[in-house]
């Protein structure tokens, strides 16, 4: 299961990598080859741990694919949004708090517009498997959120402990206090 989650963290990540360097042709065709086979092996996990009929199972992945296809639009917006808000907010430059209050309500909108996406999927999903399947695949998904959010944290921490740059916005350590002296 670690090994599946590292996977699907990686190709989680993948999109992002292309704005940081130009990608190279074999490393995208090897990118979206491993997230075929996440989705295939998540997929398969889920029609077995829900002993979904093939009916349900193809209406899943077809559900689950739509609705992908929406989230990945608005996490895109919701980076750029942050990167320029990011801008805005850089110490010692003035802020343009007209363009700082237009990317906020941005940001708000795209925020519901993820949380109706999230309602839309439960509804499609709440109409073709029971009940029970329908509150153990939402708990499947909540661990998996939660274990790739984990495993960002992580990343982000060995980044930072290996010297790389902290982003701009990131938590920064407090400097240790020098200890007390008893009189």
């Amino acid at each position: 299961m670690k090994r599946f989650l590292w996977v699907l963290l990686l190709v989680t990540a993948a999109p992002a990598l292309p704005a940081q360097n130009p990608p190279d042709s074999s490393d995208e065709v090897e990118a979206q080859q491993l997230r075929q086979q996440i989705r295939e092996r998540w997929s398969q996990r889920v029609r077995q741990d829900l002993s979904l009929s093939d009916e349900q199972a193809a209406k899943l992945q077809a559900t689950e694919q739509k609705f992908m296809q929406q989230r990945i639009g608005l996490a895109q917006r919701q980076r750029d949004i942050n990167e320029a808000l990011r801008g805005q907010l850089q110490p010692g430059v003035a802020a343009n708090p007209d363009s700082v209050r237009r990317l906020m309500d941005g940001r708000d909108r795209n925020r519901a517009a993820l949380a109706q996406v999230e309602r839309d999927e439960d509804k499609e999903v709440g109409g073709y498997l029971t009940p029970v399947q329908h509150a153990r695949y939402q708990m499947m998904r909540e661990q998996l959120r939660r274990r790739i959010q984990e495993i960002r944290e992580q990343r982000r921490a060995r980044v930072q402990g290996r010297g790389g740059a902290p982003r701009p916005g990131a938590a920064h350590p407090r400097p240790a206090k020098p200890p007390r002296r008893r009189p």
